[in-house]
C-alpha cells in the first residue's frame, strides 16, 4: 500500500514537471518501483504456497497431562521417649527398615527397675496388712457373735480391713505403672516402615518435651501423591463425568514420572478430590495413590502425575495451528482461498502439543497447521 502511493505520486510529478532531467530521475525512480513491486507480489505468492494446512477430521485420541507433585507416605510417625533418661542403646540405623513393635532405642533402665523393686516391696507389705487386717475382722466377727464385744469394735475391724484392701489396690496401681515406666525405657516403632535420621547418640538426656523426636518413621507401603488442577479443569471433569465421585470411580489410572525422568513402573489411583479451591492459585489438589513395594518413592519426593483421558469422535489439532488471545483460542480456517480467523473451543486437558477442539470446527475444514500467530485475515493460501 505504501509503494503504491509512491508509484502514484511520482506519476504526477512525471505528468506535471517540465524539466526533461527530472523527468529522466522520476522514469528511472517508477522502473524500479515497478519492478521491486513485482518482486513482493511474486514473493507473496511463492510465500503462501508454504503454508501447511491440514483437512479437520474426527478421530479418538489419548489425551496426556503431567502435572507437577509431591509425595507423602500413607503414614509418617514423630517417635519420642515417654519417660526421661540417657540412651543407653540405639538398635537402628538411619534409612533401614523397621517393623511395627521392634525395639529401636533403649533409655538407662536401673532407675526404673528400682523404682519397679520398691513398688512390688510395698504391694507385698500391702497384701501382708491386708491379710492381718482380715484375720482381726474375721476374729472380730466370731466375738461379736458370742456377744463378747460391741458392735463398735467390730466396725472398727472391719473398716480398718477395708483400708487394708486399698493400700493393695493403691500399692497394685504403683506396681503396674512402674512397669509401664521400665517398658517405656524400650521406644519401639508403632508401625512398619522406613527410619529417617537420628539426632541423638548414646548417652544424650532425653524426655518427653524435646524439641526433635528421636526418629521418623515414614510408612511407605503406600506413596500418597499431590497433584492439583485448576478449578476451572475440575469442573470440567466433573461434568463430564457427572459428578467428582463418579470422575474418582470412571477416571483411568494415572501415571508417574519420577524425579530422574523415567515412568515408574506402577500405576496409580486418584482417591480424593479437596473440596476446597486454593485462594491465592485456583487450584484444587487431588491425591493419587502408588503401591511402592520396591520402596522407589520416597516421603518428600518430587515426580509428574501424568493423566490420560481417552476421548472418541473428536476433532484433534496441533497447537501450533492455533493462537490466544484475551483468553480465547483462534485458529485460521482456509476459506474461498483465504484466512478466515475462528474462535474455538479446546478441551480442558491437552498434552502440551495438540488440541481436542469442542466446538467451532467441523469434519472437512481446512485450517493453517503452523504458524497461525503470525498470519491475519484475508491472506490469499494456495494449498
Amino acid at each position: 500500500m505504501f509503494i503504491a502511493r509512491i508509484i502514484v505520486s511520482l506519476q504526477s510529478l512525471y505528468a506535471h514537471t517540465s524539466y526533461p532531467m527530472v523527468k529522466k530521475i522520476v522514469w528511472l525512480l517508477l522502473s524500479g518501483l515497478f519492478v521491486f513491486s513485482s518482486c513482493q507480489e511474486k514473493r507473496q505468492d511463492k510465500a503462501a504456497l508454504v503454508y501447511k494446512t491440514m483437512k479437520v477430521e474426527r478421530s479418538s485420541q489419548t489425551v496426556k497431562a503431567g502435572y507437577s507433585a509431591t509425595m507423602k507416605g500413607r503414614e509418617i510417625v514423630e517417635i519420642r521417649p515417654q519417660v526421661s533418661g540417657l540412651i543407653t542403646r540405639i538398635l537402628t540405623a538411619e534409612g533401614q527398615k523397621v517393623h511395627k513393635g521392634q525395639t529401636l532405642f533403649v533409655i538407662d533402665q536401673a532407675p526404673f527397675v528400682a523404682a519397679l523393686n520398691t513398688a512390688e516391696a510395698s504391694l507385698k507389705a500391702a497384701k501382708a496388712a491386708e491379710a492381718t487386717a482380715q484375720l482381726t475382722y474375721d476374729s472380730k466377727k466370731q466375738l461379736r457373735d458370742q456377744q463378747v464385744i460391741s458392735d463398735f469394735e467390730l466396725q472398727t475391724a472391719a473398716q480398718a480391713l477395708l483400708s487394708a484392701q486399698a493400700q493393695v489396690a493403691q500399692a497394685q496401681a504403683q506396681v503396674a505403672n512402674a512397669r509401664n515406666s521400665l517398658g517405656y525405657t524400650e521406644v519401639k516403632s508403632p508401625v512398619s516402615g522406613v527410619a529417617g535420621m537420628i539426632p541423638y547418640h548414646v548417652g544424650a538426656l532425653v524426655s518427653s518435651s524435646i524439641a526433635e523426636p528421636l526418629i521418623s518413621v515414614c510408612d511407605d507401603s503406600e506413596m500418597w501423591v499431590y497433584f492439583s488442577l485448576s478449578e476451572r479443569e475440575v469442573t470440567d471433569l466433573a461434568m463430564q463425568y457427572g459428578s467428582l465421585e463418579a470422575f474418582m470411580q470412571g477416571m483411568p489410572d494415572v501415571s508417574l514420572l519420577m524425579s530422574n525422568g523415567r515412568e515408574y513402573m506402577e500405576k496409580g489411583r486418584v482417591d480424593a478430590v479437596s473440596g476446597i479451591v486454593d485462594a491465592q492459585t485456583g487450584a484444587v489438589s487431588l491425591r493419587a495413590v502408588f503401591p511402592n513395594k520396591e520402596h522407589l518413592l520416597r516421603n518428600g519426593g518430587t515426580g509428574t502425575v501424568v493423566v490420560s483421558t481417552v476421548r472418541d469422535n473428536v476433532i484433534v489439532i496441533p497447537q501450533t495451528a492455533t493462537f490466544e488471545l484475551q483468553n480465547k483460542v483462534f485458529v485460521y480456517r482456509v476459506v474461498d482461498g483465504k484466512t478466515a480467523q475462528t474462535e474455538i473451543k479446546v478441551a480442558p486437558l491437552d498434552d502440551g502439543t495438540s488440541y481436542i477442539v469442542e466446538t467451532g470446527l467441523t469434519d472437512g475444514d481446512v485450517i493453517i497447521a503452523e504458524g497461525a500467530g503470525l498470519l491475519k485475515n484475508e491472506l490469499r493460501v494456495k494449498n
